[in-house]
């Protein structure tokens, strides 16, 4: 690797692609379905930005924003961009299923506010542990239960719900 910036970028994109959503992942056809997918998703994010050697990274951007901002944009463009991208699609196909309504970049970024919270302050600051697996399976489920209740089924999916029944 030539200099800093090639370093950093090749790391950055290799922790990217664990974020991705396959192109196979089947479209949730319920709101369980639903809250699996959300919470599973939760889960990979809180692990892996979490990790000590992203915030690392993290902390390396936010101290050369003045002299390298090339750095803070390659985090933002190449990592966090892959994460909103993903939930984006994830919203995205949940509304094409009829289990959302809402604009999918909002939805994005509101579930991904409920996932983090000040989580990543602290981390950054040195006054929040890393949480242990199961504190972050107990934050995805959080996450995802009151997305999921400031999002109520649309009524069409109401409706369907009660006629398979």
């Amino acid at each position: 690797v030539g200099n800093k910036q090639e370093m950093l970028v090749a790391c950055i994109s290799e922790r990217a692609k664990r974020m991705q959503v396959p192109a196979d992942l089947p479209v949730p056809d319920d709101r369980e379905g639903l809250a699996q997918l959300l919470t599973a998703f939760a889960k990979q994010i809180l692990r892996e930005i979490t990790d000590p050697a992203v915030v690392a990274v993290f902390r390396l951007a936010i101290s050369e924003a003045i002299h390298a901002p090339e750095v803070g944009r390659t985090l933002d463009t190449r990592g966090r961009e892959t994460i909103r991208a993903a939930l984006r699609q994830i919203m995205t196909r949940a509304q094409s299923s009829g289990l959302l309504e809402g604009r999918p970049a909002d939805l994005a970024e509101q579930f991904g506010n409920l996932v983090w919270g000040n989580l990543m302050v602290g981390l950054l600051l040195g006054v929040a542990e890393r949480p242990n697996a199961q504190e972050v399976a107990g934050r995805a489920r959080e996450a995802t239960a009151t997305f999921l209740q400031l999002h109520p089924a649309p009524r069409s999916a109401t409706k369907r719900l009660r006629r398979q029944k």
